[in-house]
Formats: C-alpha cells, structure tokens, sequence
C-alpha cells in the first residue's frame, strides 16, 4: 500500500485575506497527504471507533468531508491498535478512501477518566472545580511527568499512556495526521496550574517528536505520517500563544 501513496506531508497556502492586514488573518490552502489533498479551511468529521455513527463511507463522502478523524483513546481499547495496523491503517479498516486524523489520546484519558462532567462553559465565575470535575477519590486518570496512569471507561482495567505510548499506538493506526500527547485542563484550574501544564505539554510535544521520528525510520513498509502539535493554555491568552 506504501507504493501506491505519495510521501509528501506538505501545506500549500492558496489565498489570504486582506494582504495579511491586522485583523484579517483567514486563508486558505491545501494539506497532501499520502491519501490525497484536503482543501483548507475543512470539515472534518469525528470517527471515534473507526466509524461515522449511522453513515457509509460513501454517505460521508457525499456531505463534502474531505477526511476523518478517528481516536486512539478508543481504537487502542477496542479493537486495539495492533489490528488496525494488520488491516493496513485506519483507512483500510474503516474502508475509507480519503485523508485520516488521529489524535494523541489525551483528551479522552483526562475528559473520561478525571471525570470532568458535560460541563461547557466559557465563563466560570459561577462555577466551582466541583461543577465541572469529579471528586479525586473517583476519578479515573493521575497525571504525572512521565504520563498518565487510567482506568478503561469500559471495563475499569488499568492502563498508562505517555507520549511515547500514544506515537505506539498512533503509528499503528496510520493515520495521515496525528496529535503530539498533551494534558487537558479546565478553566476553573488555578494560573499556576495551567502555566505547568502548557510547560508540561511542550516536553511530552518533545518525546512525541522524538519517538515519532524512531517509528518513521523503523516502519518504511508505511506510508509517512505527520505530527501535529496542541495548543494549550485555557483561558489565558497569553499561554495560548506561548502554546
């Protein structure tokens, strides 16, 4: 399957607005990928287990989605990643004839097992941590500087994810674009918090590069696949771009 795709991972910028003018900042552009082009700004739908709930691949299509994004959180647990690399990637598993995503994996861990509830809001100031996270005695997911240790939302069983793992896992899936591992937060998280975490998602960014380059030289039998970075940094503007 290798053999049949292009290599090139690159993004073309087609037309801007405005010159580049202060306030004017949307552009658009082309992604390759080994599976093809995806014309920019896109619409991309989720399919977290492989799967678009309730369309055919073809059905998909046919809405203008140009690529999907599936979830190592959910594929490593069910049906493992392993046996999506076998079927030859995400793509081939899924029958679908187009781009991928994946991401990293971190948002499901820290979301499904820190417990945060279907809380979404942009303003907190009514808001306790307690509106929005679970109590500590039952969540799901630590988090520590090597990673995050987790229970499966399905069977309660202990897993581990660090960077390295999710880029294992990632590269099983093959999809054309995949997510560095970061940690999510919340907005009612203290400043201090936040700034450790935006800190603490730039070195795991780091590890997944690296390991990320160690499977590409390892799995040539792969078409290549392109690590994306997160921004990071809740509520504070600053961070974000830092991030």
């Amino acid at each position: 399957m290798s053999h049949e795709h292009s290599d090139d991972l690159s993004f073309d910028v087609t037309t801007r607005l405005g010159d580049g003018s202060p306030g004017k900042h949307g552009r658009t552009g082309v992604i390759h990928t080994p599976h093809g082009d995806i014309q920019t700004p896109a619409f991309i739908p989720v399919a977290t287990k492989a799967t678009v709930k309730t369309l055919t691949p073809e059905q998909i299509k046919s809405t203008g989605a140009q690529a999907i994004l599936s979830n190592a959180y959910h594929l490593y647990l069910q049906p493992g990643h392993d046996i999506v690399d076998e079927a030859g990637g995400v793509a081939a598993f899924e029958n679908w004839d187009g781009p991928t995503y994946t991401d990293s994996g971190g948002f499901q861990v820290m979301s499904l097992g820190v417990g945060f509830k279907k809380v979404l809001a942009m303003d907190v100031a009514k808001l306790t941590e307690g509106d929005i996270r679970a109590a500590k005695k039952e969540r799901l997911a630590h988090v520590d500087e090597d990673g995050v240790d987790f229970r499966s939302f399905i069977d309660g069983s202990k897993h581990r994810f660090t960077p390295e793992f999710s880029m294992q896992i990632q590269h099983g899936l093959g999809a054309d674009i995949m997510f560095a591992f970061d940690e999510l937060t919340t907005l009612v998280d203290t400043r201090q918090y936040q700034e450790a975490s935006v800190d603490r998602t730039h070195r795991w960014a780091k590890r997944c590069l690296e390991e990320h380059d160690r499977l590409t030289n390892e799995r040539t039998h792969r078409p290549k696949q392109s690590l994306w970075g997160v921004v990071q940094g809740a509520q504070y503007e600053d961070l974000r771009r830092q991030a």
